[in-house]
């Protein structure tokens, strides 16, 4: 019993399918796990939190900074802590921060976590006002009710929560 078909014009289709099917397979193969590190996911603390990232993976944090947690220190390194309603990160940054960084505002970090739990920020993006802010940011600010871009006034969550960190397990502590 043969398996192949009997005209010669299908048989050369079979075989030039045969040859590029795979070669195909692997260049998207190929292209993907190439860019496995340029890959940055978004995540709001509680999206963090829920989503658990592992230590060392880049990724971008964004929500408000708390008020009250902004500490300088003289070396040039800042610490305060990104909220949002469902939960708080510790952010560690060493350099200067954007002209337009303020508490009660909404900013991106581009980083890691540290295996501590702390988020180690090597980049700090401000936005301009309500109507330039990522897509990311917006939607996910307004899916936890925390939008402001009509000009409500700030979130009231209280004094800033304190440093928090995650335990080996990826839990707040």
């Amino acid at each position: 019993m043969n398996l192949l078909p009997k005209s010669r014009k299908a048989r050369m289709r079979l075989l030039l399918l045969s040859i590029i099917a795979p070669v195909v397979a692997s260049a998207t193969g190929l292209a993907l796990w190439g860019m496995r590190d340029s890959i940055s996911f978004f995540y709001t603390p509680g999206q963090a939190a829920a989503a658990k990232p592992e230590p060392g993976r880049a990724i971008q944090l964004g929500g408000l900074v708390a008020i009250g947690s902004v500490v300088k220190h003289a070396d040039g390194r800042v610490e305060f802590t990104v909220q949002d309603k469902l939960a708080a990160d510790r952010v560690v940054y060493q350099g200067d921060l954007p002209d337009l960084f303020r508490e009660g505002q909404g900013i991106v970090a581009e980083g890691a976590y540290q295996s501590d739990g702390v988020f180690k920020a090597t980049r700090v993006l401000a936005k301009h006002d309500e109507k330039y802010m990522p897509k990311e940011v917006a939607d996910a600010l307004k899916e936890q009710g925390e939008w402001r871009g009509d000009g409500a006034p700030p979130p009231a969550y209280g004094p800033a929560v304190g440093p928090v960190s995650r335990s080996d397990n990826g839990n707040p502590t």
